[in-house]
């Protein structure tokens, strides 16, 4: 059918322009905070680029149900606007035609958020993830910036240098303060440089410096000059992921289905909602798009940001009481969708009733008319 090529046509158009729109704030917000954080030293400079791929990916089944729903509530409500619908109704077709070519544009918006729901946004997340942990676990001299005081992961030592080679292993003008046991200590050197030794143990072997150390309860405390001095930094450096337990999102589906806890079913409610929430949307926005074209059309944009806002929060609701064991599972995942199904259903039943003498359209219209015809009575009467 011409129309519903040409509707198809408008949709995929209208999509790509919010995308792309939704997707370049995303990216800006994401690329200022990541920025932020790599500038604060939390995580390394390196990795920026691939944190922003990732996190991208994390936040792309939002962006693609955003994007299906405001497609379709801009082209309905282009079509109102236009007069377009008039013509439309005029030759006998109804509302409900409009379905078949919405979910032809959304289906495969629909399977995409689904897995990236269910596959590839779990997987980015632990990248994600895996990359922070990487740095934090990172060797302490590794994760130094000249010029800025660094805390060891540990939290026992605090490092400073002035400046590093390209290769990373001579420094100049380094300051160490750590806590051992029931000592603080504090090394001042004008050079020094990193190296390995048999077993991959990483040492800094320090050149014309001083050591001040001193007992916590100051019953002693010493003081050296050194021409060299050799000063332990950390283990081989054989980095293994461990993603804490209690962080559900980088699991897997068939990991969620094993031994499931409350908050893996709590993760399952969300990931479920994800398609049944963009096709929903898509179907809410057809009857949601209808504008008088001599009113404005703010109300039914306003009402149309509300539901949808509604929609999310209520979903991370209900997966927030699965998650604290509140609400069993089988009685979280489908009631909410059922309940914007129904609305759905109402919405269309009340925008195809608009011409029936039933709709309370015509009611209060009727009502309207008899006052009207009543003032003009007594008017008469009192001439």
């Amino acid at each position: 059918m011409i129309f519903q090529r040409a509707l198809k046509r408008e949709l995929y158009s209208t999509a790509a322009g919010v995308f792309l729109t939704l997707f370049t704030i995303t990216i800006t917000m994401m690329l200022i905070r990541i920025l932020g954080q790599a500038a604060k030293g939390k995580i390394a400079s390196d990795d920026v680029l691939a944190l922003i791929g990732f996190t991208s990916l994390n936040y792309m089944p939002i962006i693609l149900i955003l994007t299906a729903f405001i497609a379709v509530l801009l082209v309905v409500t282009r079509s109102y606007r236009d007069s377009e619908m008039v013509v439309w109704f005029s030759s006998g077709l109804s509302l409900t035609r409009w379905i078949r070519p919405v979910l032809e544009f959304g289906a495969p918006i629909i399977v995409l958020v689904a897995v990236l729901g269910f596959s590839i946004t779990p997987w980015a997340y632990r990248q994600s993830a895996e990359f922070r942990e990487r740095f934090e676990k990172r060797e302490d001299l590794a994760r130094l910036s000249p010029g800025k005081f660094q805390e060891s992961a540990s939290g026992n030592r605090v490092f400073y240098i002035e400046s590093i080679d390209d290769d990373g292993e001579d420094v100049k003008n380094v300051f160490i303060h750590s806590i051992r046991e029931d000592r603080i200590g504090t090394v001042l050197a004008e050079s020094g440089r990193i190296f390995n030794d048999s077993n991959g143990d990483r040492f800094m072997l320090l050149r014309k410096g001083l050591r001040y150390e001193e007992a916590l309860d100051h019953s002693f405390a010493t003081f050296l000059k050194f021409g060299k001095y050799t000063s332990y930094v950390a283990e081989k450096d054989d980095f293994v992921y461990t993603l804490d337990e209690t962080s559900t999102r980088s699991l897997t589906m068939k990991e969620l289905l094993q031994r499931p806890t409350s908050k893996k079913r709590g993760e399952l409610v969300w990931r479920i909602g994800l398609p049944f929430m963009c096709t929903l949307l898509m179907l809410l926005a057809i009857p949601l798009g209808f504008v008088n074209p001599r009113a404005g059309r703010s109300f039914n944009l306003i009402i149309a940001v509300l539901l949808y806002l509604a929609y999310s929060n209520m979903t991370s609701f209900f997966q927030n009481f699965v998650s604290h064991d509140r609400l069993s599972f089988g009685m979280a995942w489908w009631p909410l969708h059922l309940l914007i199904a129904i609305i759905v259903f109402l919405l269309f039943a009340w925008r195809l009733g608009v011409n029936s003498p039933h709709h309370p359209y015509a009611w209060f219209a009727k009502i309207r008319r008899k006052r009207i015809q009543g003032l003009d009575n007594k008017e008469g009467d009192g001439q």
